[in-house]
């Protein structure tokens, strides 16, 4: 019995060890999750307000491109289109 007795704190005590050895683990990993996340994080944020500037020019370029005397100056130069005399202008009205 006086074996039993003395063994049991010991072996208390090398589980608490282990239990607080793999408490310890677990917490190193998890804050190296969480900061290889918060980098993940960072760089699709980066990336993210890369797109929107991008967006934005690209938003800008088209309203430049599609404005009326851009597609009138195209029409006159490279389809070699001109305006309709108002005498070749007919107006049909539906009954």
């Amino acid at each position: 019995m006086v074996f039993e007795s003395k063994a049991q704190p010991a072996l208390l005590v090398l589980v608490f060890a282990a239990v607080c050895v793999m408490s310890a683990m677990a917490l190193v990993y998890t804050k190296h999750e969480a900061r290889k996340l918060f980098v993940e994080l960072e760089t699709l944020t980066r990336e993210r307000d890369e797109l929107n500037i991008e967006w934005g020019q690209l938003q800008i370029e088209q309203s430049t491109w599609a404005t009326h005397a851009r597609i009138e100056q195209v029409a006159l130069d490279r389809l070699s289109l001109v305006r309709p005399q108002s005498t070749e202008i007919f107006v049909i009205e539906r009954p």
